[in-house]
């Protein structure tokens, strides 16, 4: 054994792997041992203890001994002459190889596939020094292409995942653009939401300024009618009023600020439509909030608040009793109410 073990040795094999093949085999030949070397060269070099040897199915040392007692037993009754071919290998039928023992022809059969056996009476040479040098380069060989295979396999296995990962990436990335596109859209949807409030925002103040002129321009003119003992005309009427008193007569006529209704708008301070009504100028604010908490449940009358913009003034709830004409309110105005 130490033959073969020098020769695999001097194939530059790894001692270790050497144990291990020798041992797993049986020692049962170089063939067998190179075969286990590249059977296994992936494999982790296990310790010699825990290594089994294989089974040999060669006779042992007591079938030997019974074969020859059997032989010596057909000898004494004549049945064993001098002329007796004696089996020295193994042929397989399929392939033509030859074996010199049980064991090998079985590690072959695993290996092939074969199953046809039979005895035979060529013997197994030992490898020359020029055979091992060819086995040797053939087994290289053989490690070399495996190598190669192998290695051809691992970049293709790298550049199959290298391609996912990037497949990934995109994937990702697109996600991501997608989700930056439907954001920018929402954004600038919110700042057209917010210029068309600002614009709206803007009108109700033009609105408001126009409302408050024109009020102050019909105050101006009452007053100077009272004062030059004019006849007064109501807002929207179409008619005048009584036929004007003598200067002497006491200006007893309507106000200025005598209007019998009053025209509010009313805008939720959280957004949303206005509300618009009319209510008699001697109600108090109070009204207003029953109208509002009448047209959404949102509001309570005991809550809701009122301000004024132009000009700017917010009602305490003391003054939810006082009369819209006390507080200024006729013959318009636009109220901001908050729940």
């Amino acid at each position: 054994m130490a033959g073969d073990k020098d020769t695999l040795l001097g194939m530059g094999f790894d001692p270790a792997r050497v144990e291990w093949a020798l041992k797993a085999t049986g020692n049962r030949g170089l063939q067998p041992a190179m075969d286990h070397i590249l059977e296994n060269e992936s494999q982790p070099v296990p310790s010699v203890e825990n290594v089994s040897e294989s089974s040999a199915p060669a006779s042992s040392a007591m079938d030997v001994d019974e074969d020859e007692e059997d032989a010596e037993a057909l000898r004494s009754l004549g049945g064993v002459t001098a002329n007796v071919v004696e089996a020295k290998s193994i042929k397989c039928s399929e392939c033509g190889k030859i074996f010199k023992n049980t064991a090998l022809a079985e590690f072959h059969a695993e290996k092939s596939g074969h199953d046809q056996f039979e005895e035979s009476t060529e013997e197994v040479k030992p490898l020359t020094e020029e055979e091992k040098k060819e086995r040797l380069a053939e087994l290289r060989a053989k490690m070399a292409e495996k190598r190669s295979r192998k290695t051809i396999e691992e970049a293709a296995e790298q550049k199959a995942n290298e391609q996912l990962r990037r497949k990934a990436g995109k994937d990702l990335h697109k996600v991501r653009e997608d989700l930056q596109a439907k954001e920018a859209i929402k954004e600038a949807q919110q700042k057209k939401r917010d210029k068309i409030e600002e614009a709206k925002a803007r009108a109700a103040v033009k609105a408001q300024i126009e409302a408050d002129k024109k009020a102050r321009a019909e105050k101006a003119a009452r007053e100077k009618a009272l004062r030059e003992g004019l006849p007064i005309e109501d807002a929207g009427a179409s008619t005048s009023a009584a036929a004007a008193p003598h200067p002497g007569a006491s200006t007893s006529g309507v106000a200025g600020k005598d209007f019998k209704e009053t025209r509010l708008q009313i805008r939720m301070s959280t957004g949303g439509q206005p509300y618009t009504t009319s209510l008699p100028s001697d109600s108090p604010l109070s009204a207003a909030a029953e109208f509002l908490a009448a047209q959404t449940l949102t509001v309570s009358v005991e809550t809701v608040t009122f301000a004024q913009h132009f000009p700017r003034k917010t009602f305490s709830r003391s003054d939810f009793s006082k009369s819209l004409r006390e507080l200024g309110l006729t013959p318009s105005a636009v109220l901001i109410a908050t729940p």
